[in-house]
């Protein structure tokens, strides 16, 4: 830690005129004078020493709650010190970067005057809009005595780090055709002694009136759909375009962010619907090594723009669906996606020249190469919001090649 104590301009100027006032005295033989020159030395000197003892017994510790936040969400830092009585005034600083977001109004600067036996108490809010992992800190501190001879400085404290998760929209349903529906893997409706098991669930928009299943209908009283028929399925693929080229923007109003929030609520998502689900990025690599929400969007917060310029890579797992949030796609790069999954998909495919303010595209080629090659394809502008996006694409199913 970095550390400095000594005298204040005031602190240096009396210890000079004290010396003076001293020599004088000796050269006229006044002892009077002699006193008052060795007392106005001696109150610099004492301010010194109180100020190197507060140096010493005072100690701070930062929490930040909570540690991991979504962005655009509050959060609070607390301090707290301990140690000995503060002569004077004790100036606090911490260090947060701008795309934390301390609160304009509040910026975290702190003067402390006393500290009780039971410690000092001080807190500041955040307001983080940019996902990553913040540096908060280091906090300094600042200590000038009561006459203001003497001072120290002080890092008290290292910088912690504050993890911004992607902000996650609401969403509703899903394509009829996109998973299991039930988060159980396909190869379920066929069990059971000798002939298939019939296997229902309730009938949702986009279902083919051939499935009904009249006998369970007439039972439940709603109509209900056989899944028989449903082929093996071993859990959704959510790819994420994060070519540096493929985006525009800057910010948290980039259409990076956008995808990367779409990419994240899709994900959380299909995990409350119970579907086994791995989120990838352009190049087939995984985002996250483990299950469950909360590592995906501990990747997801520190997940950096990627140099690479194509969509080339390994093919997605057979028996997995696959839903692709792409940026700005060349033809070429479209139909190595289509190849790279030739039973089709379901793409969100970015209007990326809106996000700088030019007109929207009436139709990317790459959503047009996809849907020829059979995928579920919706186009989404800069004043497009993820949740309807999303809804494109459920209500959307249907639209297939050749379809405007």
């Amino acid at each position: 830690m970095r550390r400095s104590f000594g005298l204040t301009v005031r602190g240096r100027s009396l210890l000079a005129g004290g010396v003076a006032t001293a020599v004088c005295a000796v050269v006229l033989d006044e002892r009077d004078l002699l006193r008052i020159g060795l007392f106005v030395c001696l109150l610099p000197l004492v301010s010194l020493l109180v100020a190197i003892r507060t140096r010493r017994t005072v100690a701070a510790t930062r929490a930040l709650l909570p540690e991991r936040v979504a962005a655009g969400s509050p959060a609070e830092v607390a301090l707290e010190l301990r140690g000995g009585p503060v002569l004077g005034a004790l100036r606090l600083a911490d260090t947060v970067p701008d795309a934390a977001g301390p609160v304009r109004a509040t910026p975290p600067r702190f003067t402390v005057h006393r500290i009780g036996s039971a410690g000092a108490r001080v807190t500041y809010p955040l307001a983080p809009q940019l996902r990553g992992a913040h540096r908060i800190g280091p906090l300094t501190g600042r200590a000038v005595g009561a006459l203001g001879l003497a001072e120290f400085s002080r890092e008290m404290r290292p910088a912690d780090t504050l993890l911004v998760l992607p902000h996650l929209v609401a969403l509703r349903g899903a394509p009829a055709a996109l998973g299991s529906g039930e988060g159980t893997p396909g190869a379920a409706a066929q069990q059971g002694q000798g002939s298939p098991d019939v296997m229902v669930r309730t009938y949702r928009q986009g279902d083919e009136l051939r499935r009904v299943h009249w006998r369970s209908t007439a039972r439940h009283d709603e109509l209900m759909v056989r899944m028989e028929e449903r082929p093996w399925h071993s859990g959704v693929t959510v790819l994420l375009d994060r070519r540096d080229s493929a985006h525009r923007g800057h910010g948290q109003r980039s259409s990076l962010e956008y995808a990367v929030t779409l990419a994240a609520s899709i994900g959380a998502h299909l995990l409350r619907r119970g579907e086994p689900m791995e989120l990838v990025t352009d190049d087939g690599l995984p985002v996250a090594p483990g299950d469950g929400l909360d590592p995906l969007l501990d990747a997801l917060a520190v997940l950096r723009p990627s140099a690479r310029t194509d969509l080339t890579g390994s093919p997605v797992a057979a028996g997995r669906d696959l839903v692709a949030v792409l940026g700005a796609t060349s033809a070429e790069d479209a139909g190595r996606l289509a190849g790279r999954h030739p039973g089709g998909g379901y793409a969100v495919v970015l209007d990326v020249p809106t996000w700088d303010g030019g007109a929207r595209t009436a139709d990317p080629e790459a959503a047009a190469v996809l849907r020829r090659a059979g995928w579920h394809v919706t186009v989404a502008a800069a004043d497009r919001t993820p949740e309807e996006a999303w809804d494109a694409l459920v209500l959307g199913q249907g639209v297939r090649a050749g379809a405007s």
